[in-house]
């Protein structure tokens, strides 16, 4: 240990993660409340049937809840990046150096992910494009949501626990632990399936597979983002059950196993495959990486 660092207040990564957990739910649970009843206030709605029909909220009140709530995400990680780890935001992985590989694969992996399950349920009879309806404000308003999404979880799943559970064990035990917490923060998520739930794990190991290697957040927030944004705003899927505005509009037919249902293409078993293969093709990518790296130096 250098002179100029501090030892954490507490020693025990494993245990630093574990104990913000609920502050966590809490500080983003209060802010996001907060988000709804500005957007109330904005729209002259009921406090009470917002909180009633959450889902039914317009994309600006969602953008200003989720808003809030990636705010309340951030004041509570650096409240304990500072104080209890006695380290950097910065630390849990954001620094840009030579990092552009990072975000080119996860915006494209995202991307290829999304057309390829497309063009598979198209070829396949079990689905069939309808429309395309440009809505450039619709669309900015999806950006920027989504950025928000992929801050507000990867900061928390990915920066702060994984980063603490590989102090304490084994880099795959570690990914596999975040992975499951990632899983249950979706268990509320409307039209919820096993499948998705399965999906939903599997894609916590695939943006967490090159943290584990690097310690950098770069790739899984651009992974995390195109992932939902090509899903959603593009394609015309549900994201993770939910809703949005999209560019393209479509039908889907045929068994919800391979189609995804309600819960988006993310609920299929063509979302397991590319998953996992996107798992075993990145860690390998990283691995060779790291690999290089550590014969360089």
């Amino acid at each position: 240990m250098s002179p100029t660092t501090k030892a954490p207040a507490i020693k025990k990564g494993w245990l630093r993660a574990v104990l913000i957990i609920i502050p966590f739910f809490i500080v983003s649970g209060i802010f996001q409340a907060l988000g709804a009843f500005i957007w109330a206030a904005i729209s002259n709605d009921n406090i009470l049937e917002v909180f009633q029909n959450i889902s039914e909220i317009p994309p600006l009140g969602f953008l200003i809840m989720q808003a809030l709530s990636t705010f309340g995400t951030l004041l509570i990680i650096w409240i304990f990046t500072r104080f209890i780890d006695r380290k950097k935001m910065i630390d849990l992985g954001f620094s840009f150096q030579k990092r552009t590989k990072d975000i080119l694969y996860g915006l494209l992996a995202g991307f290829i992910m999304m057309g390829a399950g497309s063009l598979i349920l198209y070829f396949s009879g079990n689905l069939t494009f309808d429309s395309i309806t440009f809505n450039l404000l619709g669309l900015a308003q999806s950006v920027v949501l989504f950025i928000l999404v992929s801050i507000n979880e990867e900061i928390f799943v990915r920066g702060y626990l994984l980063r603490n559970f590989m102090g304490s064990m084994n880099r795959y035990a570690a990914l596999i632990l975040s992975s499951l917490i990632f899983m249950a923060l979706h268990l509320m998520n409307p039209n919820v399936s096993i499948v998705g739930l399965t999906n939903i794990f599997l894609a916590g190991l695939l943006l967490g597979i090159g943290y584990i290697f690097t310690k950098n957040l770069w790739f899984p927030l651009a992974l995390h983002f195109s992932w939902n944004f090509f899903q959603g705003p593009i394609f015309g899927y549900e994201v993770s059950g939910t809703n949005s505005t999209s560019l393209i509009s479509h039908s889907i037919h045929g068994n919800e196993m391979l189609t995804g249902g309600q819960f988006g293409l993310e609920g299929s078993i063509l979302a397991t495959i590319l998953c996992s293969l996107g798992i075993v093709l990145f860690w390998m990518v990283y691995k060779k990486q790291n690999i290089l790296s550590t014969t360089n130096n």
